[in-house]
C-alpha cells in the first residue's frame, strides 16, 4: 500500500457538530468546518489552490469566500443529492491527480427544516402521479425495499432494531452527534410504525451540520500533517437499467445490481484493496435497513449473513469490522451536503487513532466509506494510513 502510489492525501479534517443550531446559518457551519480543517492541516486559506463544496438547502458553498478570504481561487459548487460530499471529494481528488493544484478544500454543509425532505417529481423526471401516491416520501420506498430484502434472505425485523441500537450507542460516544442517548432494542421496536417494518427510531432525520477536508498531493502530505491518510480511491456511480432505487417508478423484468455494488467494486479495484482488508467502515444508514443491505452490496459480507454478524457483534466498535462508529445517519441526522464527508471525517479520525471514546481497538489501517441517495447514486472511498 504505497502512499506515493495513491497520489492524494487528506491532511486536515474539520466538523461543525450535527443537530439543530438556531441562529446559525448553514454557511456559517461550513465556514467553521473549513477553518477547523485548515487549522488541523497547519495551513491558511491563502495556501489553498482550489475548493469544491455543496449544500442542498444551506446556500451556495462558494459564498464562503466572503468569510474565508477573497483570494480568487476556483471554487466549484456541487449538488448531487446524498452523494454531494462524495462527488465533491471525487472532483477534488481528480483535480490534484491532474496537476490542477497541490492543496484543495472539500466542504459540505446543510440546514434542513424539520420533517421529511420535500422533492418535486418533475425535478427527477417523474410524472405527477408518483408524488400523488406518496412515493416521493422516501420512507415508503425504504419500507418496501427492506421488506423484500428481509424476506428474500431470511432476516428478522429484530436485526433492524439491533442496527439502530448500535447506532445510538455509538452516537452517545460522539461529541459531534445529534442523538446522544442510547436506546434499547425494545424501545426502538415499540416506537410508532412509519413504513413497515421500519419504526420511527429506525429512521434518521434531516438536520444541520458541516464537514470539511483538506487534500494535498501525497508527496507533500507530511509537510502539514504528522499522520496523513491516503485517499486510495473516490468513486461515484449512478443506477443501471433494472435496479430498484429511490424514485424508481417501476421495476424492470431484468434485475440489475444497485449503484452501490458498482461504486464499491470500482473503489476497491482502483485502490487495489479487497473488501476483506477493511478495518473500519461507514455505510449509508438513512434507515436501519439500509445498513443491512449496503453491507452486502458493498461486498463487506454476504447476503443473509448480516443477522449473524449483528448477533456476534462483528459490526460493533470492538468487533471484527466496526461499522458506523460515529453513530451514522441514525445518530447524527442527515444534513445532505455534509453527510458523506462526515463518513470520511470519521474514518480519517479512526485511522489516525484519534477518535476518542469510540476509537477502534488495535491499529486500523484501511477504511471504507459508502453513501447512497436519490435517484440511485452511490459514492465510495477507500482510505489507508
Amino acid at each position: 500500500m504505497s502512499a506515493a502510489g495513491s497520489g492524494v492525501a487528506i491532511v486536515g479534517i474539520g466538523i461543525h457538530p450535527f443537530g439543530r443550531h438556531d441562529g446559525v446559518s448553514g454557511r456559517a457551519m461550513g465556514v467553521h468546518a473549513v477553518r477547523a480543517a485548515l487549522a488541523d492541516a497547519g495551513v491558511g486559506w491563502a495556501d489553498v489552490d482550489f475548493a469544491f463544496g455543496g449544500s442542498r438547502d444551506g446556500g451556495n458553498a462558494d459564498a464562503m469566500v466572503a468569510d474565508l478570504g477573497l483570494t480568487g481561487l476556483p471554487f466549484v459548487n456541487v449538488r448531487n443529492g446524498c452523494a454531494t460530499g462524495g462527488s465533491a471529494l471525487m472532483a477534488a481528488c481528480h483535480a490534484i491527480r491532474a496537476g490542477a493544484g497541490d492543496l484543495g478544500v472539500v466542504v459540505g454543509f446543510d440546514k434542513h427544516p424539520p420533517g421529511a425532505f420535500g422533492s418535486d417529481p418533475a425535478a427527477y423526471g417523474l410524472p405527477a402521479w408518483y408524488g400523488e401516491t406518496g412515493l416521493m416520501v422516501t420512507t415508503q420506498f425504504f419500507g418496501l425495499k427492506i421488506q423484500r430484502y428481509l424476506h428474500d434472505h431470511g432476516i428478522s425485523a429484530a436485526a433492524l432494531a439491533r442496527v439502530a441500537a448500535k447506532a445510538f450507542r455509538n452516537g452517545a460516544r460522539n461529541p459531534n452527534a445529534w442523538r446522544r442517548r442510547p436506546l434499547s432494542e425494545a424501545e426502538i421496536l415499540a416506537a410508532p410504525m412509519i413504513a413497515h417494518p421500519l419504526t420511527q427510531l429506525m429512521f434518521c432525520s434531516p438536520g444541520e451540520g458541516g464537514v470539511a477536508l483538506v487534500l494535498a498531493r501525497a508527496d507533500h502530505a507530511r509537510r502539514s500533517c504528522d499522520r496523513p491518510v491516503f485517499l486510495r480511491s473516490a468513486v461515484v456511480r449512478t443506477r443501471r437499467f433494472g435496479s430498484f432505487e429511490v424514485f424508481s417508478p417501476g421495476l424492470a423484468l431484468e434485475r440489475a445490481d444497485s449503484p452501490s455494488v458498482d461504486a464499491a467494486r470500482a473503489a476497491f479495484a482502483e485502490a487495489g484493496i479487497g473488501p476483506d482488508e477493511v478495518h473500519v467502515a461507514q455505510v449509508q444508514d438513512t434507515e436501519a435497513g439500509a445498513e443491512i443491505m449496503h453491507l452486502a452490496e458493498c461486498g463487506l459480507c454476504k447476503d443473509g449473513e448480516q443477522e449473524e454478524w449483528l448477533a456476534r457483534g462483528v459490526t460493533e466498535t470492538g468487533g471484527a469490522l466496526p461499522v458506523n462508529t460515529d453513530g451514522g445517519c441514525l445518530a447524527n441526522g442527515e444534513p445532505i451536503g455534509a453527510s458523506g464527508l462526515r463518513q470520511v471525517y470519521e474514518v480519517v479520525a479512526q485511522l489516525r487513532g484519534r477518535a476518542g471514546d469510540r476509537q477502534v481497538p488495535g491499529d486500523p489501517r484501511v477504511g471504507f466509506t459508502h453513501v447512497y441517495g436519490a435517484p440511485g447514486i452511490s459514492a465510495c472511498t477507500v482510505l489507508t494510513r
